[in-house]
């Protein structure tokens, strides 16, 4: 089966820094990937550039066939590239249903967007009963569910998470990658970058390690679980 995202020698530098040394990746059609790392690591930077935020110095990224280097970020939503950022981003002052159609702006298709809000609110059924309350005023794990939903109601092929679990209780926590796991059960792709590697390890199917811009390990989830390299760096072991 031919990558749905496939990504070669991407490299990005800020200023004279080179935060991004030469990434490559793939993401299979109905895949979940995690990119794991410590801080500072490169993993924002990588999806600030596939989401086209981030232009690279060099590198190709192709998503279903096709080159993204110069494609502008809306038209990547438009084509079905979502990106969930760090620190959620909802709109304080709009409500949580607003927040939601805000998702959908590259759509013109009225009575399935309505179909896919209802959707939304049975995946997040707290969505549900906070869809008049302003953003601003939920907690960090609403605010999460509605950067999700938000992403998922431009209809997304590849979906991309950027520390969803930052901040929050681990009751929410779990709750958040139950939601993660059931929309990778619908057959979204999905690339995951999250702190807590134990996590999303057990959440992936497959998973690479980026240190310092340069990607050092990838392999099956579960072999790099039980990597004691892996151990050693990122899961406390």
């Amino acid at each position: 089966m031919s990558a749905l995202l496939e990504v070669r020698d991407l490299k990005v530098a800020y200023g004279g820094i080179q935060a991004l040394k030469g990434v490559s990746l793939d993401v299979a059609p109905g895949e979940l990937v995690a990119l794991i790392g410590s801080n500072g690591a490169g993993k924002t930077t990588a999806l600030k550039a596939l989401a086209g935020l981030l232009h690279p110095a060099a590198g190709k990224v192709h998503y279903a066939g096709k080159l993204l280097n110069d494609c502008a970020a809306h038209r990547r939503v438009r084509g079905g590239l979502a990106l969930v950022p760090e620190g959620r981003g909802v709109f304080a002052r709009l409500t949580v249903e607003e927040n939601l159609l805000m998702g959908a702006y590259t759509r013109n298709d009225r009575a399935g967007t309505g179909v896919d809000l209802e959707r939304m609110y049975t995946l997040f059924p707290r969505l549900a009963e906070r869809r008049t309350q302003l953003a601003g005023t939920l907690s960090g794990g609403e605010q999460q569910m509605v950067a999700m939903a938000r992403a998922l109601m431009s209809r997304p092929k590849l979906l991309m998470l950027d520390e969803p679990s930052m901040g929050l209780a681990p009751m929410m926590v779990a709750k958040i990658f139950e939601t993660i796991r059931d929309i990778s059960a619908q057959g979204v792709s999905i690339l995951l970058v999250e702190q807590n590697a134990k996590l999303a390890l057990e959440a992936a199917q497959r998973g690479y390690v980026l240190e310092s811009g340069l990607i050092t390990l990838s392999d099956n989830a579960a072999n790099l679980l039980g990597s004691d390299e892996v151990r050693r760096a990122y899961l406390g072991g």
